[in-house]
């Protein structure tokens, strides 16, 4: 084989990993290149770059190809590029004067992990009011509840043992309790109000859908469902919102930019970075798959990633303020009518698919 062939069969499989997540399908193997699109704008330059080694200038088709990989890289570059430092703030920073504030800390533990001592002394350092764990069983129940239930006085629990676990500790007030199960009876998501020290009340959603992949789920069908009724339930509430939690989706995803649409909320990384929370464990194959979106009434004071602690994810910290008066600066769009309908659908695909 040529090295001109192997050239363009390296920027023929660019090509078609673009085209991938266009396809109308949920299954898994096609879902899955949703995630990996850092890597695929980097292979797609590459494949642009390296066929000029064998570009002919009096062959029609180089033209056509390489214009068809700048396409791609340019689209993919579309796609990546609101999450860098380039892009406009969708959240906008803190006013200076800015009194009201609440911490915020997340990560997926690994059920399977040990490393507790040090996943402990990086919560200590963030000091966070709120603390989400995902992946967490009886013994995570145990053992964060031994050193977190004296400063954290509520709490909801709801250890699992098949890695959709979910364990919520906060310093302020919590009512209107819930644990529900949106889409399957084996994975809970928190509901709750939570109430500041000034004393407004906020509207907490803490979810974590099942992937889609062949060990977990084939389709997408369950996440995307359970992300659509949280829309729902967003644009139900009288009060501000934030979601948060693994979502096992990455932020620029069709579902998530469909979630962002209906629901109103805001994402946080979006003109500050990737904060790739996913894969802890390989410094190329990562990706933002644990998220806090929230409504226009917040504001960021800071984002960052927590230490490295045994588990596949990285923790992600952020400190917002809450600004209910500032919120008109930074409301997204109303979605329409098609937005809707399609959010709609897909949890009406998940019901369909149960009466199977």
């Amino acid at each position: 084989m040529s090295f001109k062939i192997f050239l363009r069969s390296f920027g023929v499989l660019a090509i078609l990993l673009t085209l991938f997540p266009f396809i109308p399908v949920d299954h898994w193997s096609i879902r899955i290149f949703d995630f990996p699109h850092l890597q695929l704008t980097l292979l797609t330059l590459i494949a642009l770059l390296t066929y000029f080694l064998r570009f002919d200038l009096r062959n029609a088709p180089d033209y056509l190809f390489v214009a068809a990989l700048t396409g791609c890289f340019l689209f993919q570059s579309y796609k990546i590029y609101p999450y860098t430092a380039f892009a406009n703030h969708e959240v906008l920073n803190a006013s200076v004067n800015a009194s009201k504030s609440l911490r915020i800390y997340t990560a997926n533990v690994l059920q399977k992990n040990d490393e507790t001592k040090i996943l402990l002394n990086d919560v200590k350092k963030h000091d966070a009011d709120l603390l989400v764990f995902t992946e967490t069983d009886e013994k995570w129940q145990r053992i964060l509840g031994e050193k977190l239930n004296k400063e954290y006085r509520y709490s909801i629990q709801a250890p699992r043992n098949n890695t959709y676990g979910m364990l919520l500790f906060s310093r302020y007030e919590l009512f209107d309790k819930e644990i529900r199960y949106l889409v399957e009876d084996t994975i809970p998501s928190i509901h709750t109000k939570l109430i500041l020290p000034s004393k407004d009340t906020l509207q907490l959603f803490a979810i974590h859908p099942a992937p889609p992949t062949p060990q977990h789920n084939p389709s997408s069908v369950d996440r995307d469902a359970e992300m659509m009724k949280i829309t729902k339930l967003t644009r139900s509430s009288h009060l501000p919102v934030i979601v948060l939690g693994d979502f096992n989706d990455v932020a620029w995803s069709q579902t998530t930019a469909l979630f962002q649409k209906v629901s109103g909320l805001l994402d946080l990384r979006k003109g500050r970075g990737f904060y790739s929370t996913y894969n802890a464990k390989t410094w190329f194959m990562r990706w933002p798959l644990d998220h806090v979106f929230t409504s226009p009434e917040f504001r960021v004071k800071q984002i960052a990633l927590g230490e490295k602690f045994g588990s596949d994810h990285f923790p992600f910290y952020t400190e917002l303020s809450f600004e209910p008066k500032e919120a008109s600066d930074q409301r997204l769009d109303p979605p329409n009518e098609k937005d809707i309908m399609k959010s709609f659908k897909q949890i009406e695909n998940k019901e369909e698919e149960k009466e199977k």
